[in-house]
């Protein structure tokens, strides 16, 4: 359908003001997070209610028009990037919060509503949200959902899918459904499990249903410097070895400790090589014994620094600079790409090392923010995207990561997703019919394969064409499911 014709149809059942259609005003959505990646849609439109979320999947599925979901655009695969052929739907209107039920831990939120703004919201009850993505300040529940997104806190109360009831989505047919129930447990199969971390393409998620947590009497953070940064690896096995949980276990190397310090003054030691952020929660009682039990871990470990947090504004100062990480890196490089793995525990130390390697064999500089505790990798790779081939260079390098991620028993992703930037490297990580699995769960939800098409999961063709995918068997699964 062309341009004239798709924005007729769509102001037949819309509002104008909620459709637009110019370069200009289309210009705020041309990406996400990903900024390397830019394309402007053919249309963008923004509903204010469900009915009208309803009548634009029937009208994309009725025409077979890509579409394309955004929350707060904060992602940081590509997998809001817009359908150049296409429509993209903005969930900004939908930012209430529908009700607050305290007494059963719960609440009713719209896909817009920021991650923050729940706890904010439930704080005078002494609850809160538990998931905290870096960018919570910013980034809405509905791609938290979409992306199973994680945060510092993660290690002991779970991703977005351990924290959440039941959602609403609207199909790629215009029908509206309702995944889970109010309750623990739902019987059937566990189709909001599969919905969380699909990346838009499924569904479009359209209310959530989040679990909240009471606030813990005490949590108390411990910073451990070394002057290595395999001790700092090993020093994470050995707390997690000793049977404690920590609410929170980060690490920083060098050059982010220094970025961080120098935009936030958290008061890390610009000297250590890396640094941990260890923190116990609870009661009182249980949170002086950890502490105690995680000193003992780190002394053994030879740091040259430890403190603990003397303050709930000593904390927070603590965990501000880790959150700010990313940012604090943009101030000291033109561009920086932003990776995504996940791998054992145990080969923390080995990867680390390779990826210095790799960094000098680039030629890139390497800041290493990640969730320690539970392998999660976020190398930040400096580039200029001005200087001809350092875009390249930064992905190939990005990739290579990847790959040893997979190599050591790991993953490609761990919050982030996948969207476009890892699509080819799920070739690596996948076998021929798991992917053909994908894909058929893809087409029991969307048949036309309208919903964020070109994410997530790559055709089998690609796969073959880079020579990168495990057959199983000398087969290749049905050409038509490489439509999708």
């Amino acid at each position: 359908m062309k341009k004239a014709q798709l924005l007729a149809a769509m102001q037949a059942i819309l509002p104008e003001q909620l459709i637009l259609s110019s370069q200009e005003s289309q210009a705020p959505f041309e990406c996400d997070g990903l900024s390397a990646y830019r394309q402007l849609p053919l249309l963008t439109v923004l509903p204010e209610t469900i009915e009208q979320i309803q009548a634009v999947c029937k009208l994309c599925h009725q025409h077979t028009i890509p579409l394309v979901a955004r929350g707060a655009g904060t992602g940081l695969s590509g997998g809001a990037l817009p359908h150049e052929q296409g429509v993209l739907l903005s969930l900004a209107k939908f930012n209430q919060i529908v009700a607050i039920d305290q007494h059963n831990r719960s609440a009713r939120v719209q896909p817009g509503v920021r991650n923050l703004a729940i706890s904010e919201a439930v704080s005078h009850y002494g609850l809160y949200y538990a998931p905290d993505p870096s960018s919570q300040i910013a980034c809405t529940i509905g791609g938290n959902v979409a992306e199973n997104s994680g945060g510092v806190h993660c290690l002991k109360y779970g991703l977005t899918v351990h924290n959440i009831l039941q959602i609403k989505i609207v199909t790629a047919a215009g029908e509206l459904l309702t995944i889970g129930t109010q309750a623990l447990d739902s019987p059937g199969y566990d189709l909001l499990a599969l919905m969380t971390g699909s990346e838009g393409l499924l569904g479009i998620i359209v209310e959530v249903t989040v679990k909240l947590l009471p606030k813990p009497e005490r949590a108390q953070v411990i910073l451990a410097a070394f002057d290595d940064v395999a001790k700092a690896g090993r020093a994470v096995a050995d707390i997690i070895a000793a049977g404690i949980i920590p609410a929170g276990l980060e690490m920083m190397d060098k050059l982010a400790i220094q970025a961080a310090e120098a935009f936030v003054h958290a008061g890390y030691p610009l000297t250590a090589e890396a640094i941990l952020l260890c923190e116990i929660d609870g009661n009182n009682e249980e949170v002086s014994e950890h502490i105690m039990q995680v000193h003992s871990v780190l002394e053994n470990n030879d740091p040259i620094s430890f403190d603990t947090a003397q303050s709930e504004q000593q904390r927070q100062l603590f965990w501000a600079g880790r959150k700010a990480a990313f940012p604090a890196v943009g101030r000291i490089s033109p561009d920086y790409y932003c990776m995504d793995g996940t791998i054992p525990k145990a080969q923390l130390a080995t990867v680390l090392q390779e990826i210095q390697r790799l960094s000098a064999h680039y030629g890139l500089a390497v800041a290493n923010v990640f969730h320690a505790g539970d392998g999660n990798l976020h190398p930040l790779i400096l580039y200029d995207a001005s200087q001809p081939g350092e875009l390249l260079k930064a992905e190939h390098f990005g990739a290579d990561i990847l790959k040893l991620c997979v190599q050591v028993g790991g993953s490609i992703t761990g919050e982030h997703g996948v969207g476009i930037e890892k699509i080819d490297q799920m070739c690596t990580q996948f076998a021929a019919d798991e992917l053909a699995q994908f894909h058929a769960i893809k087409a029991a939800f969307d048949p036309n394969g309208i919903l964020n098409p070109g994410k997530a999961v790559p055709t089998l063709h690609r796969c073959a064409e880079l020579g990168a995918m495990h057959v199983h068997h000398g087969q290749l699964p049905h050409p038509q499911l490489e439509r999708f």
